[in-house]
Parts: structure tokens; sequence; C-alpha cells
């Protein structure tokens, strides 16, 4: 328990009693006890989400181009083999090896993601600097967009899009990207209008500065942090998105692998006992997005450290 201190109440002016004094008791809390155990919780997971993230990163760069072996090439006399010294995470129901197409499958589902999530940042600061730039009655519609696409499911809006253009990656990429958009828009537009009315943005407009030294001196650098920030922030939302897309049969083509294919092949596999397919694609797609979930979450509360700390103390 703290140790309370006592202080004395506000005198009145003029002649008091020696009786006239009021004592209250004022706990003395050591500053930033409770913040301790907070920031050493974000420390570790910071620490754990890079060790995983650097894991898988590595095991999906250096498998496919240290191995003989190719994750096309079908082997009917040894298909759905279980893990074993020869097959590390066994086969599939073609007799594939796994352990090189989780590789060649988280590979190819990252770039996809990352291109997705490039696509919805750049969309989505160019409409949120529209929106802040121009205002009135543009900033109203603008708003009225980001609210209706944020009311219809990106999932089906995304099978929309890509079952248009089936097995094409580019397909997926714009399906992503036109999808989650509007949450960095919000931010983008939110954040220039918080700078626009700073002390040092007026002093600087009424020296005389044109709308080009402002934006590039003032506007821009608040701009880009948030830019960068969202990519990796929507990183994990577009891996789980181009798996459910390629699960789903609109995605990419089944002799392509990426983490929704290996899944819809497990869907059929896991009725003849195949666990492996199901278990190890499944937690390498589970491992990754939380990786970079919490790697993106620090760098948001580092980017806004008032923010995290509102975040902290209504948590």
């Amino acid at each position: 328990m703290p140790e309370p201190t006592l202080t004395t109440a506000a005198r009145p002016r003029g002649p008091v009693s020696t009786d006239a004094r009021v004592w209250r008791t004022v706990p003395r809390w050591p500053a930033g006890r409770w913040q301790r155990p907070r920031r050493a919780a974000g420390r570790r997971t910071v620490v754990v989400s890079v060790a995983v993230l650097v894991t898988v990163a590595l095991y999906a760069a250096v498998v496919p181009l240290f191995t003989d072996v190719d994750p096309r090439v079908v082997d009917l006399d040894g298909y759905l083999r279980p893990p074993s010294g020869e097959h590390l995470l066994g086969t599939d129901l073609l007799g594939r090896d796994l352990f090189v197409r989780c590789a060649q499958a988280l590979r190819v589902s990252l770039l996809l993601a990352a291109l997705a999530a490039v696509v919805s940042t750049v969309v989505g600061v160019v409409v949120g600097t529209v929106a802040a730039a121009v205002g009135g009655r543009v900033d109203k519609v603008v708003m009225r967009l980001v609210d209706a696409t944020n009311a219809l499911p990106h999932l089906l809006l995304g099978v929309v899009i890509a079952s248009l253009w089936r097995g094409q990656w580019w397909a997926i990429v714009v399906s992503i990207g036109l999808t989650h958009w509007t949450q960095v828009a919000r931010i983008v537009r939110s954040e220039i209008l918080s700078v626009r009315t700073r002390e040092h943005v007026a002093v600087s407009i009424v020296s005389g500065a044109s709308r080009v030294q402002v934006w590039s001196t003032h506007l821009l650098p608040a701009v880009v942090p948030q830019a960068l920030i969202a990519v990796v922030l929507l990183l994990p939302h577009a891996v789980w998105h181009e798996s459910a897309l390629s699960f789903l049969g609109v995605g990419l083509p089944p002799n392509d692998p990426s983490l929704g294919t290996l899944l819809e092949d497990a869907r059929s596999a896991i009725l003849a006992g195949g666990w492996w397919l199901l278990v190890f694609p499944a937690g390498l797609l589970t491992a990754t997005c939380l990786a970079i979930a919490g790697i993106g979450g620090r760098l948001r509360d580092a980017a806004m450290p008032k923010r995290a700390v509102e975040a902290q103390v209504t948590g």
C-alpha cells in the first residue's frame, strides 16, 4: 500500500485560529509503476513477433532456393505420407512435398499481400488528402463514400471483384486494395486537418509560404509515417483475405501454391486422415499474421505516444 502524505488545505485570508486547519489524505503513487508491466509486456511482444517474422521470412526465402524438390511435380506413389525424415511436413494428395510447398506458398501470399497493402495505402492517402485539402462539399461526399464502403462486407466485395478475373494475381491485389483503404483515408484526413490548425503552420502561411512549401515542410512529414504504419497494419489483413479468396476458389489456380490453395487442398485431404495438410499451413498463416500485427501495433504506439497512453489508461 502506498504511504499517505498529509497536506493542509488552502487557508482563507485573514486571521485563522490554530484549530481551523483541515487535514486530508493524498495517496502518493510511485510514478510510472502501473506502466512498467505494460511496457515490459509490449517489449516481449515485439521481440517474439520479430523473431517469428524473421524465422518465417527466412523459411520462405531460403527453402525454395536451396532445394531440388519441385513443388509442382506429382508423385502418386508417395501421396498423403505423414511427416517423416524424408518429408518433414509430409506430402499432399498428389505426393508433393508440403515443406517446400508451404515455403513457396508463404512467399507468394506475402508478396501479394504486400502489393495489396501498398495499393490500399496509396488509395487511402490520395482520398484522405483530397478530402482534407479541398474541404467543403468534396469532403462531405468523400466521407460519405468512405462510410458506404465500410458498410459493405469486405470479403464479399473482394470475392465479386476477384471472380470477374478468376485466377489472375492482379485481380486479388485489386480486390484487396479496393476494400481496405477506408481506414487509411480517415487517418490521413484527420492528421492533415490536425496539422493545419497548429500554430507553426499558421505562421508559415502568414509569412508568405506557398502551398507547396507548406505541404512539403509540414503536412507531408506528418502523412508519411502514418502511411508506412498503415502498410504494416494492413499486411495481416491482406494475407488473411488472399488466403480466403484462394480457399473459396476465386484466387490463384490450384497448381500455384499459396496459403489459401494449401488450405483448400486440406479440406478434402482431412477426411482421408491428412491432418498435417491443415495444421501446418494454418499454423504458418496464424503465426505470420500475429507476428506482423504485433510489430505494426508497436509501431503505431511509438508513432502516436499520446494515443497509446490514452489507450492503456482506458483499456
